[in-house]
């Protein structure tokens, strides 16, 4: 089932199942969503709608890294485009933003 989809920055529709969240915030990630409960997928939302800055991955251009500051680190939400959509691939909290072409920053 369909957990949210958001119109992002980079104007793709990104998407998320409930099923793959909670595998992202209960295995892949769990320290960086623990504290957050119910808001993390607020907060994954506003990082892909709101973000400081996206960039792409060098290995494989179709992937794109938004960062949002919540206090002393970063939210990275890691997402595939494909045409006008895409998915979230992962999502993590991080004190620094990934190297890559930058290709949307919040002035």
């Amino acid at each position: 089932m369909l957990l949210f989809e958001i119109h992002a920055v980079t104007c793709r529709n990104i998407r998320t199942t409930t099923d793959y969240w909670r595998y992202i915030i209960e295995v892949k990630h769990p320290e960086s969503f623990k504290s957050f409960g119910e808001k993390a997928a607020e907060l994954v939302m506003e990082t892909l709608s709101k973000p400081k800055v996206v960039v792409r991955e060098k290995l494989d251009p179709s992937v794109y890294l938004y960062y949002r500051r919540f206090g002393e680190y970063f939210i990275c939400v890691v997402a595939k485009h494909l045409n006008e959509d895409g998915y979230i691939i992962t999502s993590y909290k991080t004190d620094q933003i990934k190297r890559g072409e930058v290709i949307w920053r919040r002035e």
